[in-house]
């Protein structure tokens, strides 16, 4: 859930629980508001989490001289502490 989708929710959420003036039989659209509104108050509370969390890399340089044809030889590996990347 991202940023926009908690702000769309709490949107929507706020409209049914404040705005609307409809009864149905079946569904009390006041509590719907207020299950979404909460919804998106969680959802914007991740998403500013999930923006805000600090991604470290490590990188790592190393060179070497080819004993064969006495180039200098680089390297460098990035290692990241995300799982997804």
């Amino acid at each position: 859930m991202s940023l926009g989708t908690g702000i769309v929710l709490f949107v929507i959420g706020a409209i049914l629980a404040f705005a609307l003036n409809i009864q149905v039989s079946w569904v009390d659209l006041h509590l719907v508001g207020y299950i979404l509104m909460a919804a998106g108050v969680v959802g914007i509370i991740l998403g500013i989490v999930l923006i805000t969390r600090r991604r470290q890399s490590i990188a790592t340089s190393r060179s070497t001289v080819d004993p064969v044809s006495g180039d200098q030889v680089s390297r460098q590996t990035v290692d990241r502490d995300d799982p997804l990347v």
